[in-house]
């Protein structure tokens, strides 16, 4: 398992686990990272992510990034 932030631009990776407190899960949950859920990192600038996640891109920050671990 590696955070999201390891992960190349444009290889799809598959959601293992998410840590985090409740509300920061359920929050990221909302926006569809479940586990599971297949993700692919579009763009990457100083540890903040683009991510493509259920047909939708998504941009994280390097803290919340670091919460999805694939």
């Amino acid at each position: 398992m590696m955070p999201l932030t390891m992960a190349k631009p444009g290889e799809e990776a598959v959601i293992l686990k998410i840590t985090g407190r409740d509300d920061t899960r359920q929050h990221l949950a909302e926006l569809g990272f479940v586990v599971g859920a297949a993700v692919s990192v579009v763009s990457e600038m100083a540890g903040s992510v683009i991510v493509q996640v259920k047909d939708s891109r998504v941009a994280l920050d390097k803290s919340m990034a670091n919460r999805i671990l694939v």
